[in-house]
């Protein structure tokens, strides 16, 4: 089954394609450095383009953070499809969920604003929910099949708590990852 394809569609003339990608690297890059509510003009000159050329592309800040979003969530589909190449099952699906709780960890105020904007159950946000959903349930079902995770587990459910450890304000980088480490333990089958 192919994945959805997302919204945001990247431009496919050569030359719109490097704008568009030149002014999403500079967006992600200065949302990271100062928040999402710096200044489009920051942004366009960063990434060298002038300001008319960004509001071609992106009429209005909602626009840029879609895009933003989007290229952010393609990459962690992304990386679902690599680790399944590269690793055995449960270590593609521990992989997966690190990377998971990194950019969790790394986009809350993005996110947060897109939902603000959108709305949690926007047609944007169920696009980018489907996409996520099968990338995990590739790597959820042949870690079920390989015998390495408990068969009634849910990706909905290991995403929960995956993503109540990214989103927890109080949340540090080291006890994100401890607390993924004791969710990864619970995944395993119980000892016979």
């Amino acid at each position: 089954m192919a994945p959805q394809p997302l919204p945001c569609a990247r431009p496919t003339r050569a030359d719109a394609a490097r704008n568009y990608d030149r002014l999403v690297t500079a967006a992600r890059e200065t949302f990271a450095e100062h928040g999402t509510d710096t200044s489009l003009e920051e942004i366009a000159r960063r990434a060298g383009v002038g300001i008319g050329t960004l509001y071609r592309r992106f009429p209005s800040r909602t626009a840029l953070l879609e895009a933003v979003y989007v290229d952010e969530i393609q990459s962690v589909c992304d990386r679902a499809y690599d680790f399944d190449r590269e690793l055995e099952p449960f270590d593609a699906l521990a992989a997966w969920l690190r990377s998971f709780v990194g950019y969790g960890l790394s986009k809350k105020s993005l996110s947060g604003e897109l939902i603000d904007a959108l709305g949690k159950d926007s047609p944007f946000f169920q696009a980018c929910k489907a996409n996520v959903q099968e990338a995990g349930k590739l790597l959820l079902d042949k870690a079920k099949a390989a015998g390495d995770v408990r068969p009634e587990l849910e990706l909905a459910d290991v995403l929960r708590l995956v993503g109540g450890i990214a989103h927890n304000a109080d949340t540090q980088p080291e006890q994100a990852h401890r607390l993924l480490d004791i969710v990864l333990c619970g995944l395993r089958p119980a000892a016979s």
